[in-house]
């Protein structure tokens, strides 16, 4: 039967795929309430669809605020309402005084954290603003985090705990691009999107740096399709806005948003 479940999914995330049929049979047989790190989209679709599929289960995400892109889930036995339950996230507020703190980006905080040997899943979104920068973690770690967090990217930060419902929200901003690509390819499209040849773009998409939809991808033909995220480890991550048909030449007109 796993390996009927297992031909879903590639192999590096069979490990996962493990871990999340024991939460839910767990939930299901020992009538357990589970409480899971943070889940990245495509974690959340693998847990959602083996909840599914158990059909004995209730399942809520929640990552602070609706339009979150790291979760927390809850599991439990489908008799369970789980709307109540508290979801153990806390709001860690980073400030520091002067105007080099404008400067900081995502990557420095996230930087910041696991320097300190907080783990990725740990961590949830990351809201950087001019003068603060709000971070959704994990009720267990947001005491240490608190003591401990003193710098970032060399600079001598404060810190502070704010309640959830204070929580400044940052809308990841995109830098559009307007491309003319021979087909939908994933290094066709990678190479014009971060200015790279093509030769180039192919090494770390075969070397499994490359995710589509937070799913690895290691085939330099795979075919994208409006609404795909794209994301390539040192070099960023771009979206696939619209697909707006071919030119008289041929050729595919697509319209890209880099995460800037």
């Amino acid at each position: 039967m796993k390996q009927g479940i297992y031909d879903h999914f590639s192999a590096d995330e069979k490990p996962f795929v493990d871990r999340a049929m024991e939460w839910v049979e767990r939930s299901a047989n020992q009538h357990e309430l589970k409480r899971t790190d943070f889940l990245d989209p495509r974690q959340a679709q693998i847990v959602e669809g083996l909840a599914n599929r158990n059909g004995n289960v209730t399942l809520r995400f929640d990552g602070g605020h609706s339009q979150a892109e790291r979760v927390r889930a809850l599991i439990a036995p489908d008799y369970r309402h789980l709307d109540d339950e508290p979801i153990g996230l806390s709001v860690l507020a980073v400030s520091a005084s002067g105007a080099a703190f404008s400067d900081l980006d995502h990557g420095d905080f996230l930087g910041a954290l696991l320097g300190l040997g907080i783990k990725r899943d740990r961590i949830g979104d990351i809201h950087v603003q001019e003068h603060v920068c709000h971070i959704i973690v994990l009720d267990e770690i947001a005491d240490y985090l608190n003591i401990h967090l003193r710098q970032v990217h060399r600079l001598n930060v404060l810190t502070d705990m704010v309640p959830l419902e204070s929580l400044q929200i940052v809308t990841p901003k995109l830098e559009e691009m307007a491309l003319s690509v021979a087909s939908m390819r994933l290094d066709g499209i990678a190479s014009d999107a971060y200015r790279i040849s093509r030769a180039k773009i192919v090494d770390p998409i075969r070397a499994g740096r490359c995710r589509v939809n937070w799913k690895t991808e290691e085939d330099p033909s795979e075919q994208l399709k409006a609404g795909d995220v794209v994301s390539i480890k040192g070099l960023g991550r771009f979206k696939v806005l619209e697909v707006d048909g071919v030119t008289k030449k041929g050729r595919v007109r697509v319209r890209i948003g880099k995460f800037i």
